[in-house]
């Protein structure tokens, strides 16, 4: 239960102000369907967090020296500093016009927008840390969709209440804050 709650806050924080939550005020402003753009950030974040997670825990299990531990502790560090640096959606992400249809072309745009983010790559350091695959994959894509499931739903406005800074500040203390607990235990260990 530490893994998928864990894995949720991280997500769902980290992703405020995020590429992918841009992507998804993009997607909702040009199709204006809100239940199969919302269908495919699930199915999207399902098919990339499983992968990563795998990829977390089996690196896990085959780099379980004490070093790799500092490595996983210290990316969390990371994770925080990164999640400071404001997110903007390039314009060669951006998705062409569509051709497939809301479900679909949300699906390949978040997947692919997804590959190398931060909420991947933290997914990838909670499965190291956790271990449980199941877990750390359901609490990213729980996070995902807290996260950008009221942006499809409320549209662009609500992104312009919320303040981003304050949210991309309190996300890179919880990363930091976990990566600290993880070095202080490494330590006393």
């Amino acid at each position: 239960m530490e893994a998928l709650l864990t894995s949720a806050v991280v997500v769902a924080l980290a992703e405020m102000g995020d590429k992918t939550q841009l992507l998804a005020i993009v997607l909702t402003a040009r199709f204006r369907k809100p239940l199969p753009i919302v269908a495919g950030i699930l199915v999207a974040t399902i098919a990339n967090h499983l992968i990563a997670a795998w990829v977390g825990a089996e690196a896990s299990a085959w780099l379980s020296s004490l070093w790799f531990r500092y490595a996983v502790a210290l990316s969390f560090v990371a994770m925080g500093l990164w999640t400071l640096v404001p997110d903007k959606l390039d314009e060669d992400e951006e998705p062409k016009p569509a051709r497939f249809g809301a479900f679909l072309t949300t699906l390949i745009a978040f997947f692919v927008v997804e590959i190398g983010d931060k909420t991947q790559i933290a997914t990838v350091a909670l499965a190291a840390r956790f271990q449980e695959v199941w877990a750390v994959a359901a609490g990213t894509t729980l996070g995902m969709l807290l996260a950008n499931g009221p942006v499809v739903f409320a549209g662009s406005k609500l992104v312009e209440r919320i303040p981003l800074k304050a949210v991309r500040i309190a996300a890179a203390l919880l990363f930091v804050a976990i990566g600290a607990v993880m070095l202080w235990r490494l330590a006393r260990a």
